[in-house]
């Protein structure tokens, strides 16, 4: 039987030169049809060995050619309208970006800019001066930097100031991050010898002082933005740390993570350190993420003392590290928008999300579950709820957004099979199961159509 099949297979020129790959070839290039003619040959060789297939024909063949190009020149990336109820999801792409941020990232994507170059002296710049200024006014900083996430800003921060020596940082704060990525790890993977103090949910002012030594670099502390320790805890603040490291000449590093540059108990949401105000307590440099609390693109970004920044300007790994012109276009725009509060939640989409009333929330979920009872038919059940939104992205730790959800039952489909419906939707549609419910959270919807899948209703 294998004999057979493997007899039937035709050549790889025979197979490119069927006719139903011919119009593939002009569309795709020849080349690119008899390549992958090739590998469609070899997988079916090995399937045939393998007893995983038992039969084939130049057609189907053909079929899987057809497919695999299509495969190859389909975009990976696909829209997706999020009803998930997390504001900050991690998994697709956390903040939205403003439509000022978009704009600046196509201006910078559509030709040449000037990057690094200084269109005054005509000779090469600094990329990082594109938003130091912008960072400086917004924290009160002496100097900034930039590369491309927060876990970069940490790792350069600590190679450059600590490596092969010791960073002292409290055990309550050896936070582990989205993926299984640990503090710890960072730490190691810096060249620096960790030092734990305290204990998991106490420590105190002699800790760090009893820990200091000639071979200390630098004090670390790390804001645990993506949860809380409760109950019998004490920590050391930012101030009284700062005042222990000047005594002692060892700087103070703090990682505030998801980063606000605004007070956010002003839109009557839980504060968050401020960068600014963490400058200002003490801080030798604050690191922060650029897309989560601050809105904008994935970026890490290291605010403080200027002999500190120039310190990590000149670290080989700054190069490695970088933020590409996108990214800097983007975060430009995005700082922008802070010299003007008053307007803030308006032009800033994570802010307008986190602070969206709920009556505007209801209205959008009603419109939505008219339309998708239209459209789902009688086999559905559909209702409004009450539900509860978060943050997401490791801020705001056990913080919930009352909100609107759409919920979506069937007595012919499990949640499941639903949440696969709307996910397979074109753009995709990403809800959540919640109590053997599927549930489309309204709060970062702005248009109750988008939440219908179009397969249903011929759109």
């Amino acid at each position: 039987m294998k004999k057979e099949l493997l007899r039937a297979l035709p050549s790889v020129d025979e197979l490119a030169r069927m006719g139903a790959l011919k119009d593939a070839a002009q569309r795709y290039s020849a080349a690119l049809v008899t390549d992958t003619s090739r590998t469609i040959l070899e997988e079916a060789r090995a399937g045939i060995l393998n007893r995983a297939i038992s039969e084939v024909s130049k057609e189907s063949l053909a079929g899987l050619v057809l497919k695999r190009l299509q495969e190859l020149h389909n975009s990976s990336f696909v829209k997706i309208i999020n009803a998930s109820g997390t504001i900050l999801h991690t998994n697709i792409g956390r903040a939205v970006l403003s439509k000022e941020a978009v704009e600046a990232i196509n201006l910078s994507a559509e030709g040449n800019v000037n990057l690094e170059f200084d269109l005054e002296t005509g000779e090469r710049g600094q990329r990082d001066s594109h938003v130091e200024g912008l960072l400086k006014r917004l924290t009160n900083c002496e100097a900034a930097a930039v590369v491309n996430n927060n876990a970069a800003s940490v790792l350069i921060t600590l190679n450059t100031l600590a490596e092969g020596k010791e960073v002292i940082i409290s055990r309550g704060e050896l936070i582990e991050i989205g993926g299984s990525f640990r503090l710890p790890e960072i730490i190691k993977k810096s060249g620096c010898i960790l030092k734990e103090v305290g204990a998991t949910n106490r420590t105190h002012p002699e800790d760090y002082v009893k820990a200091i030594t000639p071979d200390t670099a630098l004090i670390l502390k790390a804001h645990t933005s993506n949860y809380k320790v409760i109950g019998f805890t004490s920590e050391v603040g930012l101030e009284e740390l700062a005042a222990i490291g000047k005594a002692h000449g060892v700087p103070v590093v703090e990682d505030l993570g998801s980063g606000s540059l605004i007070d956010l108990s002003l839109y009557g949401l839980p504060k968050e350190p401020v960068v600014g105000e963490r400058v200002a307590s003490g801080a030798d440099l604050v690191t922060f993420s650029g897309d989560k609390l601050l809105g904008g693109p994935q970026a890490g970004i290291i605010t403080g003392k200027k002999e500190f920044i120039e310190r990590i300007r000149k670290n080989p790994l700054k190069r490695a590290l970088r933020a590409d012109k996108l990214t800097l276009s983007a975060l430009e725009a995005t700082l922008r928008l802070y010299l003007n509060n008053e307007k803030l939640k308006d032009v800033l989409p994570s802010l307008r999300y986190m602070t969206r009333p709920l009556a505007d929330i209801e209205e959008k979920a009603v419109m939505a579950s008219v339309l998708l009872e239209n459209a789902l038919g009688p086999d559905f059940n559909i209702e409004v709820l009450d539900g509860e939104s978060v943050v997401g992205g490791g801020a705001l730790p056990e913080y919930g957004l009352p909100t609107k959800v759409v919920s979506i039952t069937s007595g012919k489909k499990s949640p499941d099979d639903i949440f696969k419906l709307f996910l397979n939707n074109r753009p995709a549609i990403l809800g959540r199961i919640h109590k053997d419910r599927f549930m489309l959270d309204l709060r970062t919807i702005e248009d109750a159509a988008l939440v219908v899948p179009s397969t249903l209703t011929g759109r």
